[in-house]
C-alpha cells in the first residue's frame, strides 16, 4: 500500500459515516491482537475544549520525559495530524504500515458477513498499533463523539477520565438534554481511574459524581474559580493555581485558563499514579503548548485569528473573548458552518460584535453549509453580510474592509475543515507582502 492507496481507502470508508457502539471495534482490535491492552491512557470527553485540553496534557507529559501518543480529530491542516507521538505527526510511510493490517482484518470482518468497520474505528486502530510499536508511555485519547459507545471507549487502562465543558450538541444521537448528554460521556470513566472535571452545570456535576463513585474512581474538580493573580493576554496569559504560582500560558482566549487548570488537576492525577512531573517541566510544558485553530492568532497587522467555534457553547465563549480583549474594536468575521451544527445559534451569540460578515462554503461535501445560505441566515440578524466564492476571496474581501485600520480584527471561525486552507491562504499573503515590503526598502 502507498500513501495514493491509503488516502483512497480512507475516501472509500467515508460514507460509511458513524456507528454508535463497541462491538465491532472490539472485534477489530481483537483481530489485531488488542493492541490498546498494552497502553495506558488519559481519555478526554466533552463538548467543547477536548483539543485544547490534549494539547497541555501531552505537551507537559512530553516535556517531562515521557513518550506521548495523541489522538485527535477533527484536523485541521494535514490528515496524518490525527495520529502523534510527542508532537510530530505519523510519516506517510508510518500511516500505511498500521493502515494495510488494519485493512486486512477489516475486510476479513466485512467478508465474513460482519459490519465493515467505520472509518473512525480504522482510524482509531491504526492509532492504538502505532502508539504501540512507537513504545508510548501515555496515550492522551480524545473521543470522536458521546463517550459511552465511542469507538475510542473499547480502551481499559484509562489512568484519568477527563472532561471539558458538556453542552448541547449531537442531540439527534447523545440525547435531547444535558443529563442525557452527560450520561453517554461519563461511559469513558473506568474502574478505580482518576475522574477530573472542569466545574459543569449541577446535573451534570451530579452525574458525573455519581458514575464515578460507581466506579470506585476518584473524583477530582477543576475549578477555575479558584485561580488568582489572572492576568489575561492576547500572546501570554499567567494564572496561580493550588500550589503553583503565575503558572504562564501561550495560547490566548478566556476559556484556555479553564483548560490550563483541567490540565494541571490531570497532571496531579498522573503523578499520583507513578509519573514524575517536576514543576519546572509543568511550567515549561504549560508555556510550550500550541494548538492550532482555537483562538489562533494567526497574524498581527492587522490581528487575524482563527478559531473552531461551531456550536452555541464555544460561540458564546468567542463572544466573551472578543468582548474581553477587543473591546470598542471594528470586528470582521470570516465563518463557515456544517449544515448539522447549530449555525443559527452561532450567529445568534455572535453577530452584535460584527461590523462585518463574510460566509464561505466548507470543504467538506454534503455537510457544508453553502455560503449563500449561511449568508441568507446570517441577515437575518445583520445588515452587512457578504458571501464568498472561496475562502482566498474571503480572506482578499476581510483585508479590503480593514484598509489602513490596523487596529481591525478579523476573526474565522466555524467549522475546523476549512480554517487550514485558510491559514494557508494568509500564510502565502504575509509572505509575499513582507518580500514586497523587502524589495521596496532595497530599492
Amino acid at each position: 500500500m502507498n500513501y495514493r492507496e491509503a488516502m483512497e481507502y480512507v475516501e472509500e470508508l467515508r460514507p460509511l459515516g458513524s456507528v454508535m457502539g463497541l462491538e465491532t471495534m472490539r472485534q477489530l482490535c481483537e483481530r489485531l491482537g488488542d493492541p490498546q491492552e498494552q497502553l495506558q491512557f488519559v481519555h478526554i470527553a466533552g463538548t467543547n475544549g477536548k483539543g485544547s485540553a490534549l494539547a497541555y496534557v501531552s505537551t507537559v507529559m512530553q516535556t517531562a520525559g515521557c513518550r506521548v501518543g495523541r489522538y485527535i480529530s477533527p484536523t485541521v491542516r494535514e490528515y496524518r495530524e490525527r495520529f502523534q507521538v510527542d508532537g510530530r505527526m505519523i510519516t506517510q510511510s508510518g500511516l500505511c504500515k498500521y493502515l494495510e493490517p488494519v485493512k486486512t482484518a477489516a475486510e476479513a470482518m466485512a467478508a465474513e458477513g460482519l459490519p465493515h468497520p467505520t472509518l473512525f474505528e480504522v482510524e482509531t486502530a491504526v492509532a492504538f498499533l502505532y502508539f504501540l510499536d512507537k513504545a508510548c508511555d501515555l496515550v492522551v485519547l480524545e473521543t470522536g463523539l458521546g463517550g459511552a459507545l465511542d469507538a475510542t471507549n473499547v480502551v481499559n487502562n484509562t489512568l484519568a477520565a477527563v472532561f471539558t465543558s458538556i453542552s448541547m450538541d449531537h442531540m439527534e444521537i447523545l440525547g435531547e438534554t444535558l443529563p442525557e448528554i452527560a450520561q453517554v460521556k461519563a461511559g469513558i470513566i473506568k474502574s478505580k481511574c482518576y475522574t477530573i472535571s472542569v466545574k459543569q452545570d449541577p446535573e451534570v456535576m451530579k452525574i458525573l459524581r455519581q458514575t464515578a463513585v460507581l466506579k470506585k474512581s476518584k473524583f477530582l474538580t477543576a475549578d477555575v474559580s479558584r485561580t488568582k493573580q489572572v492576568k489575561y493576554g492576547v500572546t501570554k496569559q499567567s494564572f496561580s493555581y493550588d500550589r503553583y504560582k503565575n503558572l504562564e500560558i501561550s495560547m490566548p482566549g478566556q476559556f484556555q485558563i479553564e483548560n490550563a487548570v483541567l490540565a494541571v488537576e490531570t497532571v496531579m492525577a498522573l503523578v499520583r499514579c507513578g509519573f514524575t512531573v517536576p514543576e519546572e517541566k509543568l511550567r515549561k510544558g504549560l508555556l510550550e503548548t500550541r494548538w492550532p485553530g482555537r483562538f489562533d492568532v494567526i497574524a498581527k497587522r492587522p490581528l487575524f485569528i482563527a478559531d473552531g467555534a461551531h456550536n452555541e457553547d464555544a460561540a458564546r465563549r468567542l463572544a466573551e473573548s472578543i468582548r474581553f480583549y477587543f473591546t470598542n474594536r471594528k470586528i470582521i468575521y470570516i465563518m463557515g458552518m456544517l449544515r448539522d451544527k447549530e449555525y443559527d445559534k452561532v450567529i445568534r451569540a455572535t453577530f452584535p460584535l460584527a461590523s462585518h460578515i463574510i460566509t464561505v462554503t466548507p470543504p467538506i461535501g454534503d455537510r457544508a453549509l453553502s455560503a449563500l445560505d449561511l449568508a441568507q441566515a446570517a441577515r437575518e440578524y445583520h445588515g452587512a453580510v457578504t458571501a464568498a466564492d472561496s475562502v482566498q476571496e474571503a480572506v482578499e474581501i476581510a483585508y479590503l474592509l480593514v484598509g489602513k485600520d490596523k487596529d481591525t480584527v478579523i476573526i474565522a471561525f466555524g467549522s475546523l475543515s476549512y480554517l487550514g486552507e485558510l491559514m494557508d491562504v494568509v500564510e502565502h499573503r504575509d509572505t509575499i507582502r513582507r518580500d514586497t515590503h523587502g524589495r521596496s526598502d532595497e530599492s
